[in-house]
């Protein structure tokens, strides 16, 4: 069985959520048995082959300002083409093209992350692009991957015709060991004596309306925002005038462990995102044992359920905020342990693993018979051609 899963940037991640998905699961999935190859953008000088056992294919993204990422990912499809048993495209702005590897007789899948011309970054013709490529995902692949039930809702409400779908979410490490607390003196921070909100700094992240609740809030703890303030569009430089003093702009931040210690060591963590499946940034709150402010939707509400408070609008942040510095030690800490439960029972990466094994054409895969029979608790049947792969 060999696996080709295009996409992302490559493997080892140091970018974003697709990076570290690519990464958890190939490797993984190779330790299960499975020949994985990743397709990586090449950059300059001597690049391996091979990453803990999963094969490494580096393809130039021509330089070609908002084209880079189609013609990259269009490179990949025709040089996976023929190779593999199972090409993955992570994301579907470019789904139009994934039907190439098909005429090769090869499985495709398309992971559909989130409502990605909902996004306000994008003009009115990227956004005309992503609605074309939705649509073209719904004839394109033999399979569709949704991260969460409420991507697989949004679909069915827009497409009569879908091929088959299987839901399966990100993963998120666990953490159980306290990261250094050393990692707060750059930012002269105390332990759970600050709100941490990180996320890019667009609007449908909610990051204004976190900012103005916190401020209606009256707190006397900082809150830090982690984003990038380097690209100043109107929306980050509205946001950088409610800057008095409490908020603290840090940047971005690319050392993982010092990311890991902000969000472990917050008081709070604010998740404002109302577009998209299941975020990434969410699950690694919940693995850190945050207490979680999240904004109330049904994507952040199907991965936090019980284990988050939620805000509609900034009165509802102010409440929460002064709420939460009422509560006890032992209220603070029921919420933290529920937090990584949400992680325990459904978002571990060998779990999600478990989940692409039952997918994976199970003719070609000798071990599966002993490692990956179907358990029909996990597995629910809307109609006779979709499956959805469930945790609770």
């Amino acid at each position: 069985m060999r696996v080709a899963i295009l996409g992302s940037r490559g493997i080892p991640a140091q970018y974003g959520g697709f990076e570290t998905f690519a990464e958890e699961l190939s490797v993984r999935l190779v330790q299960q048995g499975v020949d994985v190859t990743v397709y990586c953008e090449a950059a300059e000088g001597t690049q391996p082959d091979m990453y803990k056992g999963v094969h490494l294919v580096h393809i130039p993204a021509p330089g070609f300002g908002p084209l880079t990422t189609i013609l990259f990912d269009l490179r990949c499809l025709w040089h996976a083409r023929s190779m593999f048993d199972v090409v993955y495209m992570l994301g579907y702005a470019t789904s139009i093209f994934c039907f190439i590897p098909r005429l090769w007789g090869t499985t495709v899948w398309i992971n559909m992350d989130g409502v990605e011309w909902a996004r306000s970054k994008w003009n009115w013709l990227a956004k005309q692009w992503f609605k074309t490529m939705e649509a073209a995902a719904m004839w394109t692949p033999d399979r569709l991957i949704a991260d969460a039930q409420g991507i697989l809702d949004h679909l069915q409400s827009r497409h009569a015709k879908m091929p088959p779908v299987s839901v399966i979410p990100y993963g998120a490490p666990l953490v159980t060991e306290v990261p250094d607390i050393n990692h707060l003196d750059e930012w002269h921070l105390k332990p759970e004596s600050y709100y941490l909100v990180v996320c890019r700094l667009e609007s449908e992240n909610s990051v204004k309306e976190i900012l103005k609740g916190y401020l209606l809030s009256g707190s006397g703890n900082p809150l830090v925002v982690v984003g990038s303030t380097c690209r100043e569009t109107g929306y980050v430089k509205e946001l950088l005038q409610l800057n008095e003093g409490r908020i603290r702009f840090i940047g971005a931040v690319y050392d993982k462990d010092a990311l890991q210690a902000l969000r472990y060591h917050s008081l709070a963590y604010f998740h404002g995102h109302t577009v998209g499946g299941t975020n990434p940034s969410l699950l690694e709150a919940l693995g850190c044992g945050n207490v979680v402010i999240a904004h109330d939707n049904v994507f952040n509400r199907e991965v936090a359920a019980e284990a988050a408070v939620y805000f509609h609008q900034e009165q509802d942040i102010a409440e929460i905020i002064q709420a939460v510095e009422s509560y006890s030690p032992e209220q603070l800490n029921r919420m933290k342990t529920a937090a990584r439960d949400r992680i325990i029972n459904g978002y571990t990466w060998d779990f999600i693993t478990e989940a692409y094994g039952v997918i994976l054409p199970r003719q070609q895969l000798e071990y599966e018979k002993q490692v990956y029979e179907p358990d029909v608790s996990k597995t629910t049947v809307i109609n006779e051609q979709h499956s959805i792969l469930t945790w609770k």
